[in-house]
C-alpha cells in the first residue's frame, strides 16, 4: 500500500493546467470507435480509467494509435466492430463499464465485462434494468446487478425511459444502445446531469433531440469522425481551486479548463461561499465551453447545498467538503446519496477522513453537515481506494497544523497521474 505525506504549506502560486477532461476523453474514443473515418482526440487524459476504455475497444478489433500528443482512432463503422477474445478488463471505471455495456447491448455478438475489486461492488442494475426493456440479454452475479457481466447483443428497441436518479453515466449507455435501437430512445431525470455524451453525439452527427429534463435518440444514423480537443477537467482543477481558497496568500491560474454548464456546480457552490473564482478568456473547442480560471485565497462561510446543483457537482464533493472544513460555520449537504454509491461511499469515508484530522461532521442520510474550523491536525487517512478521497485530503493537508499521511495512493493514476508532482509545484513551504 503506497503513501505519502504532506506538509502544510505557505500559499499556493502559480500557472498550472490540469489533465484532459477523464467524461469526454471516454466518450471520445467510443464515438471514434463506431465512426466512419479517422478521429484525432488531443488532450486525451491518459490515466487508467480512460486506458480501460481504450484497451476495450481495441479488443474489439479497433485500430487506436497514440504518439503521446494524439490518439488516432480509425473508425469500424457503426456494425464494425468484432467479438472480443477474452474478457473485457473495465478496471476501476465506472464510466466504461457502464457505457460500454450499453454499446454492447446492440452488438451481434457476445461479450463479457467485469473490473476490479472495487468496481465488482457498484451497482449495474441501473443500466442492466433498462438495457433489459430494450431488448438485451445480460447476466450476471446477484441476478445480473454486478459485474461481471454476460452480454449476449442484438435486435433492440428504443424506449421511454424515467430515471429515478440523475446519472450521466445511466443516460449515456442507453443513448448508446440507442444508437442501434429501432425508433427513438428517450431518457429523461429529475434534472439534467453532465451533458458531454449528447454535445458530443451532436458533433459526431447522431440524430439527438435535446428536450425537458432529457434527450432522445434515433437509431440506425451513422456517425463521422471528427477532430475532438479535451479541455482540462473541472473535476481535476477543482482539488486545486479549493488549495488555493482556503490557502493563505494564494493566486493561481489554472488554463483551459471545460467550464459545460453541467458541471460548473463546484464553481457556483465554492462562489456562494465567498470563493474568490473568476472565468478569464471564455470561448468554445469540439463543442465544450472553456475558461481559465483565476482563484484568489478567500474567507470562506459555511452555506446549504442541495437540490439541482448537486448533479452539476457530485464528482467533485470531496473537494467541496475539504472547504467546507475551513469554512466559518456549518455546510449542510443533502440530496447527494449517489455519493455512496461512488468507487467508495465517499458521504461516510469524506466523514470519516475529516474526523481524523479534527472537523466536526454528523452523516445523514443523503449527505453531512461539517462543522468548519480554523485548525485542522494533523495525522494519518485512508483514502479507501479512491482518487477523490485521496486527492481531498492532501488538499486539507495544505492548512493542517502538522503533516498528514495519505495511505493507498495508488488510486490516484485512474484519473490525476500527476497530481502530486504539480502540489508540490504549485505550493510554497
Amino acid at each position: 500500500m503506497s503513501s505519502i505525506q504532506i506538509q502544510p504549506a505557505l500559499s499556493i502560486n502559480g500557472e498550472i493546467t490540469v489533465p484532459g477532461d477523464k467524461s469526454i476523453s471516454h466518450r471520445s474514443i467510443m464515438l471514434g470507435a463506431i465512426a466512419d473515418g479517422v478521429t484525432t482526440v488531443r488532450g486525451f487524459l491518459r490515466g487508467e480509467d480512460n486506458m480501460s476504455t481504450m484497451h476495450a475497444f481495441r479488443a474489439m478489433g479497433v485500430n487506436i494509435k497514440d504518439d503521446g500528443e494524439i490518439i488516432r482512432i480509425t473508425g469500424c463503422g457503426l456494425h464494425g466492430l468484432k467479438e472480443p477474445d477474452d474478457v473485457l478488463d473495465c478496471g476501476n471505471s465506472g464510466t466504461t463499464i457502464r457505457l460500454i455495456t450499453g454499446l454492447l447491448a446492440g452488438q451481434s455478438f457476445f461479450s463479457v465485462v467485469t473490473g476490479d475489486q472495487y468496481l465488482r461492488k457498484r451497482p449495474m442494475k441501473r443500466v442492466v434494468e433498462p438495457l433489459s426493456r430494450m431488448g438485451a440479454r445480460i447476466s450476471g452475479r446477484s441476478g445480473g446487478t454486478l459485474a461481471p457481466l454476460a452480454i449476449t447483443g442484438g435486435s433492440l428497441t428504443g424506449i421511454d425511459y424515467q430515471s429515478p436518479v440523475s446519472s450521466a453515466q445511466i443516460k449515456s449507455s442507453l443513448m448508446l444502445a440507442g444508437l442501434y435501437a429501432d425508433g427513438e430512445t428517450s431518457v429523461t431525470e429529475p434534472s439534467l446531469s453532465r451533458d458531454h455524451s449528447e454535445r458530443m453525439f451532436r458533433l459526431f452527427g447522431a440524430s439527438l433531440v435535446r428536450h425537458d429534463r432529457g434527450v432522445s435518440v434515433r437509431g440506425g444514423f451513422k456517425l463521422t469522425a471528427q477532430e475532438v480537443t479535451v479541455p482540462g477537467d473541472i473535476s481535476s482543477a477543482a482539488f486545486f481551486m479549493v488549495a488555493a481558497l482556503i490557502t493563505p496568500n494564494s493566486e493561481l491560474l489554472i488554463k483551459n479548463v471545460g467550464v459545460n454548464p453541467s458541471r460548473t456546480g463546484v464553481i457556483d457552490i465554492l462562489q456562494s461561499m465567498g470563493g474568490d473564482i473568476r472565468l478569464l478568456n471564455e470561448r468554445e473547442v469540439s463543442g465544450e465551453p472553456v475558461a481559465d480560471l483565476l482563484v484568489r485565497s478567500s474567507r470562506l462561510k459555511g452555506v446549504e447545498i442541495s437540490g439541482s446543483v448537486v448533479p452539476r457537482a457530485i464528482d467533485e464533493f470531496p473537494a467541496v467538503c475539504v472547504a467546507a472544513a475551513r469554512a466559518e460555520g456549518v455546510t449542510s449537504i443533502r440530496d447527494a446519496r449517489e455519493l455512496r454509491v461512488k468507487e467508495t461511499d465517499r458521504i461516510t469515508a469524506m466523514a470519516e477522513s475529516l474526523k481524523m484530522l479534527g472537523i466536526a461532521v454528523t452523516e445523514t442520510e443523503d449527505g453531512m453537515d461539517i462543522t468548519g474550523s480554523e485548525l485542522l491536525l494533523g495525522g494519518s487517512v485512508d483514502s479507501c481506494g479512491d482518487h477523490r478521497i485521496a486527492m481531498s485530503m492532501a488538499v486539507a493537508a495544505l492548512v493542517a497544523s502538522s503533516p498528514v499521511t495519505v495511505t493507498d495512493i495508488g488510486c490516484v493514476a485512474t484519473s490525476f497521474p500527476t497530481f502530486f508532482p504539480l502540489l508540490a509545484h504549485v505550493a510554497s513551504r
